[in-house]
């Protein structure tokens, strides 16, 4: 919903309305199975209930499946004010594994915001509050919007 005309949005809006915008197109995260939980301006959660097809030979969540929901909550994150941003470098530490049934919680938090450039803190957790992984994410800024302003 826009606001009426002469309004401005507010920062929280542009957020809903940035990330609307790119659920609506984001495949691999519908996909995997994801929920976005909360946006708002530089923030993003989005759970992920680990089932039979997100875990590896050991039985364990995949590696993989945990930086995918940790990026997708970052994405929308860094896109919150409506200005298309991309990854420029990522960093994964894992500290617990991810087990089927649980459900996985990934919080996207703006750490810094220079000109086009910006740093994401990202912490997955399980249900239990357990530190499942910990991942830095460092955006850069593209020439596009999400939706028109």
């Amino acid at each position: 919903m826009k606001p009426p005309k002469g309004i401005p949005m507010t920062p929280s809006e542009r957020a809903t309305r940035s990330a609307a915008a790119m659920w609506e197109n984001d495949h691999a995260s519908h996909w995997a199975g994801m929920v976005l939980v909360q946006t708002d301006e530089g923030s993003a959660t989005m759970t992920l209930e680990v089932q039979a097809h997100h875990c590896n030979g050991h039985g364990m969540c995949h590696g993989g499946v945990i930086f995918l929901l940790a990026d997708s909550a970052f994405a929308f994150a860094c896109n919150s004010r409506n200005q298309v941003t991309v990854a420029q470098h990522n960093m994964i530490s894992f500290i617990a594994s991810g087990q089927l049934g649980d459900t996985l919680t990934a919080q996207a938090t703006e750490v810094s915001l220079t000109g086009r450039s910006g740093i994401y803190d990202v912490r997955v957790t399980n249900q239990d509050g357990v530190i499942i992984a910990e991942m830095r994410g460092m955006s850069r800024a593209i020439t596009g919007q999400l939706f028109p302003e």
